[in-house]
């Protein structure tokens, strides 16, 4: 007759391999996040200073639009300041 002893210790290895799983899950979500806003942040400024040396070229309505939708500012001499201290 055998007798044998079930242990928790397999139920205490899949609860840790669950929890580090679900730590790893949401770090990777945070870092993709992150990276996200970093990347829309770049290509927001990059559109700025692309704006601004087609302002600087060709002075059109339509580049001020842009730029003020972009950057939040309403007066043209705002964004024309603006402008100057990108392009330096």
């Amino acid at each position: 007759m055998k007798f044998e002893l079930k242990t928790e210790n397999e139920n205490y290895s899949k609860s840790f391999s669950q929890f580090f799983g679900i730590i790893f899950f949401i770090s990777l979500i945070v870092i993709l996040c992150d990276v996200s806003l970093k990347l829309g942040i770049i290509s927001r400024n990059h559109e700025i200073e692309y704006n601004c040396r087609l302002l600087s070229v060709e002075k059109s309505k339509t580049h001020f639009k842009k730029l003020s939708r972009l950057s939040n500012l309403k007066s043209k001499q705002l964004i024309w300041e603006l402008c100057k201290e990108v392009i330096k």
